[in-house]
């Protein structure tokens, strides 16, 4: 899953030395991206998304159809940046209707009004789109590869070690693959917290996961990304079923 954050496009003049007769010079390229406002009414600014969504459904449909994600993506970018400008988003495989729209906060407290409020104004899932306001779990985690850093990662190959506060009700991990020695720091980061998203979702790994850590050396008593995610499910209190 691709998630997106919007940067505002910048148009340039197309006269001499970068000026347009009408729009006067071009931006200095050092200027930084204007801040785009956030709204103050999140239930306002996500009724104006879905009737902006009803309006532009058709594009998007015929974007999809012709498997051009990147015309799709490019039609919604300004509208989840108008609910607000730090929301990321993705167009994604649905898991029961054949697209799925994520429209997340990445768990920042400051941003779930406004995606409770795009939730919560969302029409039904139908057959052909479904919608989550946090990134959702992948059905079976162990049937998922990954490339990263010319690697083939499978989720399968994962092992946790997971230690349990039952009176806080939260996890701590560390998370092992046998690739591991062979990536950049940065690559074993992504592939530590890539498979615990994938597994538990977004919010629920938000909520249940402590501390997280990176295990290189394979270490003992460690458990599948699957039984991972029965004990999370299993804890006293728990949140709910994954997204």
């Amino acid at each position: 899953m691709r998630l997106f954050r919007r940067r505002p496009r910048v148009t340039r003049g197309s006269g001499e030395a970068g000026t347009d007769p009408e729009l006067g010079p071009a931006p200095d390229p050092r200027t930084p991206w204007p801040k785009s406002p956030v709204p103050t009414d999140p239930e306002a600014a996500a009724v104006e998304f879905w009737r902006y969504w009803q309006d532009v459904l058709p594009d998007l449909s015929a974007a999809l159809g012709e498997g051009n994600l990147r015309a799709a993506e490019s039609l919604l970018c300004d509208a989840v940046a108008r609910v607000h400008p730090e929301l990321e988003f993705s167009i994604d495989r649905g898991r029961r209707a054949i697209y799925a729209l994520v429209v997340s906060g990445r768990e920042d407290p400051k941003l779930r009004p406004y995606t409770d409020a795009w939730k919560a104004a969302a029409p039904p899932d139908d057959a052909i789109w479904e919608y989550h306001d946090s990134v959702p779990p992948v059905p079976d985690p162990a049937g998922v590869a990954v490339n990263l850093g010319g690697h083939r990662l499978e989720l399968a190959d994962v092992r946790v070690v997971a230690q349990v506060d039952e009176a806080e009700g939260v996890v701590d991990v560390a998370v092992h693959h046998p690739a591991f020695a062979e990536l950049e720091e940065s690559e074993r980061t992504a592939m530590t917290f890539l498979p615990l998203e994938a597994t538990l979702g977004e919010r629920l790994a938000g909520e249940r996961l402590r501390r997280v850590e990176t295990a290189v050396a394979r270490p003992q008593s460690t458990i599948s990304l699957g039984e991972l995610r029965d004990l999370v499910l299993g804890l006293t209190g728990s949140v709910g079923e994954p997204d």
